[in-house]
């Protein structure tokens, strides 16, 4: 499974990563465009991310009117806490 995202050069990049860890924050309800500011990228970029992210399982979207909420997967949620503990580690 990781071996896929290697693959893919997903994760050995910081806006994945960092895209990923700020989807893991409690108590935040997270929007293409709050995520794209948050991580400093840009909008095409984030959606891009996204529907990798989307692709491999690791979100999912549920429509509020016009805009898209984002949600980790427990796939997901298993990742991000990984990348956590590693940015731990290496810290």
């Amino acid at each position: 499974m990781v071996a896929d995202f290697i693959q893919d050069g997903l994760f050995l990049r910081t806006k994945p990563v960092n895209a990923i860890i700020a989807l893991s924050r409690e108590g935040q309800s997270w929007y293409a465009s709050s995520l794209a500011k948050e991580i400093d990228c840009t909008f095409p970029h984030i959606i891009k991310l996204l529907s990798k992210f989307k692709e491999l399982g690791l979100v999912s979207f549920k429509s509020e009117g016009r805009k898209k909420l984002i949600f980790l997967t427990s796939k997901g949620r298993k990742i991000s806490a990984d990348f956590c503990r590693l940015s731990t580690s290496l810290a």
